[in-house]
Order: C-alpha cells, then sequence, then structure tokens
C-alpha cells in the first residue's frame, strides 16, 4: 500500500556504513536493527510512531486521500453487503459489522426468513456493547457449537485481532454466557466438542509447552465440571514440530460423528490418531491428506500425494472417503473410495457438507466450477455437475449438516457476488441474494492470458481493463499475486479496486504464478523451497508480457502482494527494481535469515527451507529482500505495512526492511497499525483507513 511520499535519509553516516557492509546477506554481518523485533518495546514503539506520522503526514494530505477513505468506508460499511449464512441447529446465523456496530454483533433468524428480501435478524451477541462493559479490545474469530444441543457454543475473541484467542462457552437461546461454563484463558489454542459436555482441548497448558513456532503439541480431554488441571492428556506432539497438535471433530449429519488428534511434525505433513472413549489410535491415513468432512458414515480426505492403499493407486489431488466405523475397528488397514479425481487443468477447492451429499467446487483453467456428489449404497459416489454461470470464482459459503441446503458464492471481476442455494437432494441451485455493483463495469473487460515463464512454463493471468484502453504503455496498472502454501488467486469481485482503481483508468490484474494451487499439488511443489525462484519469474513473466504488449511500462507499473505475498513483492523489489514504480508490500516476510525466529516463522520450514540446511540457507540468503537491499541501487519508492498485533508473519519484518531502507538513504513509506492481527485492520473502518492510503500510493506513483 502506499504511493508518493518524501526521500528519507539515514541520519547517522556510521550507521549507513554498517548497512552497506552488511548488505549481500551474509548471517554473520551484524543486524543493527534487530532491535525491532523487540515488538512492544518503548524504543520501537517510538519509531513506530514516528514513521507513522511521516508516512501519514503524506498520504493523507494528498488530494486523492479523502476521496478513497469514503469509497472505502461506504463500501466497507454499506448496509446492502451480503450477509454470509451460517447454519446452526436449525438456524442461520450471520457475525456483521457496518457503521453503528464497528466490532460487530452476531445475530439469527430462521432459514426461510434469510432468503426473504429483508430478514428479520435477532442479535444475540453484541462485541461492542461486551468490549465497552469489558474495557477489551475484542476482535470476533468464529464460534463453533456443540453437536446434540447447538444452543452452547464456543466464542473465540481475539485481543485487537491476534491468533491467540480467549475462549467462552456461550448460550444461543439465552444470550449469555455460560455461568462456570466452558473458559480457557488468551492463547493459541484449539478446541473442539468431543460430546456436548466433554472438549478435546490443545493449548499451553504449562508455560513453555509450546512448538519452536509458539504453536502447542499437547491435547488433553476436558469434561464440565472438571479443573482445567485436571483434563486427562491424550496426545503429546513434540516441540519441533512445524505446526500445532490439535483436534478435530467431524459430524456426519446423521448421528454419526468422528474425533481425530492431527500431530503436524511439518507444515505440509500430518500424522492422525481416532480419539474415543479411551486413548487415541494411530490410523494409516497418509501423511499428505488433509480431513475434509463426513457425510453420514463417510469420513472424506484430500490427498496432497499419491497414495497406495491395497496394490490401488489413489492420485495426488483426489478426494477419498473411508467408512468410520471401518476407520475405527481397524485403523492401520484402509480401504478407501474414490470421490474425485481432477482431470487436466483441473484441481480441486474446497467442499460442503449436508445430511447426505457433498458439494465439491473445483477450478478448470482457474474458472470455477462445483459439484454434487452423493455416496450409493455399493459404497461408490455419483457426481452432478451445478449449473452456475460460467468464467466465475465459485466459492464455498456453508452447508446443513442436518438438511439439504448448501450456500455458494459465485462472483466474477466485473460482477458482484450472487449467494446461490443448492438443493443437494435434487441438484437444483437458485440465486438468493445479489451484492449491488459498486462501480460502472459496463466499461471493462476481462481477459485471461498466459505469459511464458523463464523455463517456458506458461503462466495465466486475468487482467480487466477499460474496454477501449490504448496500447500505448501509459495505462497505470496493479499486478497483484500469492504463489504459496498451494492457495490459489482467483478473479473475485472486488468493488473497492473498481471504485477506486478502474474507474480512474486503472488496470488490475491477477498472476496465477506457481506457488499457488491454481493446478494442484504440482502447481504448488513446482516452487517449494530451493524451487522458489520459479515463482519469482513468473510474477517478472507477467510484467514482461504487460509491457511487450504495450499495457504499461514500468513507470506505471505497480504491484501489490500481503503475507507470502509480501516476500515476492521484496524479492521483486530487490530483484527487479527498474521494472516497478510503485511495490505495495502488507503484512510480509522479509528477513528470510531469520523468519524461523520471528512470530510463527518456524512452522514454514515446509514452504521455504531452513537456514539449518546448507542449501536451503544459502538460497534463503541469495533470496531475502531484508539482506539483499544494496547501496547504491535505484529503488521505486515502496509503501510497507504491517500491525503491530501480527502474531503470525509479526511486524518486525517490515520495519526492519524499512530501517534498512532509511539507512541506505532511499525512499519508502511505512505504516504500522495498532490493531489488525495478520490483516488490514480489527474493523471496516481500519480495514478501510489502510485500503485508502494504498490507492492514494497507487495514484501518487503511478497516475
Amino acid at each position: 500500500m502506499g504511493r508518493g511520499g518524501q526521500v528519507r535519509r539515514g541520519a547517522v553516516a556510521v550507521l549507513t556504513a554498517i548497512m552497506v557492509a552488511g548488505c549481500g546477506g551474509s548471517a554473520a554481518s551484524p543486524d543493527p536493527f534487530q532491535w525491532l523485533e523487540s515488538v512492544d518495546s518503548p524504543r520501537a514503539q517510538a519509531w513506530v510512531a514516528s514513521e507513522n506520522t511521516k508516512a501519514l503526514g503524506v498520504l493523507e494530505q494528498d488530494s486523492h486521500y479523502a476521496d478513497n477513505l469514503a469509497q472505502a468506508v461506504a463500501i466497507g460499511n454499506a448496509p446492502d453487503r451480503l450477509p454470509v449464512p451460517e447454519f446452526h441447529d436449525g438456524t442461520i446465523g450471520n457475525f456483521w459489522q457496518d457503521a453503528d456496530h464497528q466490532r460487530g454483533i452476531w445475530r439469527e433468524t430462521t432459514v426461510a426468513d434469510y432468503e426473504s428480501p429483508q430478514p428479520q435478524w435477532k442479535t444475540v451477541l453484541d462485541l461492542d456493547a461486551l468490549a465497552k462493559a469489558e474495557n477489551r479490545n475484542w476482535v470476533w474469530e468464529g464460534m463453533i457449537c456443540a453437536p446434540v444441543t447447538g444452543s452452547r457454543c464456543l466464542v473465540n475473541l481475539s485481543e485487537g485481532g491476534e491468533d491467540a484467542v480467549t475462549v467462552r462457552e456461550f448460550d444461543r437461546a439465552t444470550g449469555q454466557f455460560v455461568a462456570d461454563g466452558f473458559t480457557l484463558d488468551r492463547g493459541k489454542q484449539y478446541v473442539s466438542w468431543a460430546d456436548d459436555n466433554t472438549l478435546l482441548v490443545s493449548r499451553e497448558w504449562q508455560a513453555g509447552e509450546k512448538t519452536t513456532s509458539g504453536y502447542p503439541y499437547i491435547v488433553k480431554r476436558w469434561k464440565r465440571g472438571q479443573p482445567l488441571a485436571q483434563a486427562e492428556e491424550l496426545l503429546r506432539g513434540d516441540p519441533s514440530d512445524g505446526l500445532a497438535t490439535a483436534p478435530i471433530s467431524l459430524d456426519g449429519g446423521n448421528g454419526k460423528r468422528a474425533s481425530l488428534i492431527v500431530r503436524r511434525p511439518s507444515f505440509f505433513d500430518a500424522q492422525f490418531d481416532l480419539v474415543g472413549a479411551g486413548q487415541p489410535v494411530r490410523t494409516a491415513l497418509p501423511p499428505k491428506s488433509e480431513l475434509e468432512g463426513m457425510v453420514g458414515d463417510r469420513v472424506v480426505l484430500s490427498l496432497r500425494d499419491d497414495w497406495t492403499v491395497g496394490g490401488t493407486t489413489f492420485r495426488s489431488g483426489s478426494l477419498v472417503s473411508l467408512n468410520s466405523d471401518e476407520l475405527a475397528r481397524d485403523p492401520e488397514h484402509l480401504k478407501p473410495t474414490v470421490v474425485y479425481v481432477p482431470g487436466p487443468q483441473e484441481t480441486f477447492q474446497h467442499l460442503l457438507t449436508t445430511r447426505g451429499h457433498l458439494v465439491v467446487t473445483s477450478l478448470y483453467d482457474v474458472r470455477g466450477r462445483a459439484t454434487v456428489y452423493t455416496p450409493q449404497p455399493d459404497g461408490s459416489w455419483s457426481g452432478a455437475p451445478v449449473v452456475l454461470p460460467d468464467n466465475a470464482t465459485v466459492l464455498t459459503v456453508d452447508g446443513d449438516a442436518h438438511g439439504d441446503i448448501a450456500y455458494l458464492s459465485v462472483s466474477s471481476l466485473l460482477t458482484p457476488s450472487t449467494l446461490w442455494s443448492v438443493n443437494t437432494a435434487d441438484g437444483k441451485a437458485t440465486p438468493v441474494k445479489s451484492a449491488p455493483a459498486r462501480f460502472d463495469s459496463s466499461r471493462f473487460v476481462v481477459e485471461q492470458i498466459k505469459a511464458t515463464s523463464a523455463d517456458g512454463t506458461k503462466v495465466p493471468y486475468f487482467i480487466v481493463h477499460a474496454a477501449d484502453m490504448k496500447y500505448d504503455g501509459s495505462n497505470p496498472a496493479i499486478v497483484y499475486a500469492y504463489g504459496g502454501f498451494g492457495l490459489s488467486s482467483t478473479p473475485a469481485y472486488n468493488g473497492l479496486a473498481g471504485k477506486s482503481w478502474l474507474e480512474h483508468g486503472g488496470v488490475y490484474v491477477i498472476a496465477n504464478i506457481r506457488g499457488g494451487g491454481e493446478y494442484g499439488p504440482a502447481w504448488h511443489e513446482a516452487a517449494l523451497k530451493t524451487k522458489r525462484q520459479k515463482a519469482f519469474d513468473d510474477f517478472e513473466a507477467v510484467a514482461d508480457d504487460l509491457i511487450a504488449r504495450d499495457v504499461t511500462t514500468p513507470r506505471h507499473l505497480g504491484i501489490q502482494g500481503g503475507s507470502n505475498g509480501g516476500l515476492l513483492m521484496g524479492v521483486e523489489f530487490t530483484q527487479h527494481p527498474q521494472l516497478w514504480n510503485a511495490v505495495d508490500i502488507q503484512v510480509p516476510l522479509l528477513d528470510m535469515e531469520r523468519y524461523e525466529k520471528i512470530a510463527a516463522g518456524a512452522s514454514w520450514v515446509g514452504e521455504y527451507g531452513s537456514m539449518a540446511n546448507p542449501d536451503e540457507r544459502a538460497f534463503l540468503e541469495s533470496i531475502s529482500p531484508y539482506a539483499q537491499l544494496k547501496a547504491g541501487v535505484k529503488y521505486p519508492e515502496p509503501f510497507v505495512w504491517t500491525t503491530t498485533k501480527d502474531d503470525r508473519v509479526g511486524p518486525q519484518h517490515a520495519r526492519k526492511f524499512a530501517a534498512r531502507l532509511s539507512a541506505l538513504g532511499d525512499p519508502y513509506l511505512f505504516y504500522e497499525a495498532t490493531q489488525g492481527g495478520h490483516g488490514a485492520g480489527a474493523n471496516n473502518d481500519d480495514k478501510a483507513h489502510t485500503s485508502a492510503l494504498e490507492y492514494t500510493y497507487f495514484m501518487r506513483q503511478l497516475m
């Protein structure tokens, strides 16, 4: 985010000398800005306050800012936004934020009333009122309800948006927290219902009982009325594990349930133990798989690698099911059945479960599809495509585990989201609600184009632009990408981008680079660890293609990405500074030599590699944006932003990157929101403020 701004010079000459000497990535070189890793230290906070004053003094005083902020606030708080439905015990719930409810309210209605033009909502929990009464900065992090008496739910509350949460039992029927109910103090923790009076809990039970990346690795069974200290230990992972050891409970919708504990030695590998009345039992579920849901007595999982069982190989990217009774009787000898197998250019995305069906969303050449799968008496599955608009992004919303209805969201770069109701019993899909247009899309067109990367791979990207755009290189363009962790970037509607960018003459691009999941596990694995340069090359290829087609030129070209995409931005900033005139670096990873020691960084070794491995260390040093900043290079002025409450990636990366730019005498804008966790803000107004800064920055730099 952010554009324009003033050149800042390092005030201390000796510091500049240290920085110049430290450029190039030597881990042995001193890090003069490591003190900024102390997130809440007075010195670091004073530095942040000073940097915020500088950046906001530039961006908030820009002539474009007031309009950008007004548009962002209006769209973020619009009363005619789609209310996202969530099934709970025969009702529809919705968490809603607007100008009058900045923290939000949990509200409910019936299914029939929800689908009416003007639902009559009943407020069940007012988070603004709760935060005021308790003098806390509560941010909603969702809730999970008990399997039988569904009125009892566990509400997760975050302080300022961080990943750590406080858990409290809440009664939806009375609208009150349960006196002497289940309560867990703040921490990174994971909870599921084993039954209405028993929880499976993963947390830091004693000080220090967490992994090197800050996640819990001990799961216990906690019964109602039992002191927390007497909870029964079920399974213990290891402090070296990449992610948490955590419980998961699946509901088949017909009284069948399955509880498991998933231990993750690394980000992409898992160990599955089935939980019964006694101690957990190890299963032979493959390590590179994910539990996706349960329908009746069928447990469904997705495969990230080929799985050979009994002489049959189930392909990576497929969905398979297992009979839950057979799984419980003989967890070591499994008999999977195929549900879904991806075709060429196709990949599984997500699924929803209803009482007797699955709704599976997939991508075909980065275009959304949906299919209803139904279990057959012989153990097989039948599939029926759901008729939806083509060339769209199809997202799962929620499904009724005890009924037949599932909801999907369908949109495109130029078409606002429409909520579709899918009756999984007959496969009929019906549009229920549509969000209004936030900009005049009639003047624009969308194209899917494929660039050629350095190794010859065809890399698709979507571009939206005015129908009468001139191919003269003068068009201001923003290119967005993520390219990591197998996550797909799909061409969904963005009303604010349309209003604040496209209507001002801008071009917007989504690049589907390797490292993402747009073409299945292989597309992701092509850019893992020391192969990650392929993702960076893919992004450069898209930029080169836009320039070769005379859509834009480096003078008018900006790029944008967050988190892992923030790392991508940092690499492109240092590897190809001549290609861009604006670089929006959002909540980023940037110091890849120390990322394992910052916040939850150690959990991502499976994605990035480790400094403990010589080959991976050499690669991380070679691409680490923080290490690769060099004196004497003409860099574009970036907008680097983060949040103090980001306990996932951490604000340390962004802080140190900006400080090093300052020491080198290079221009930059740095902004750190005090709230918001790993995102743009804790409420709609916070998010609107950050977005307004971003578009103001892009306008200053590119228009």
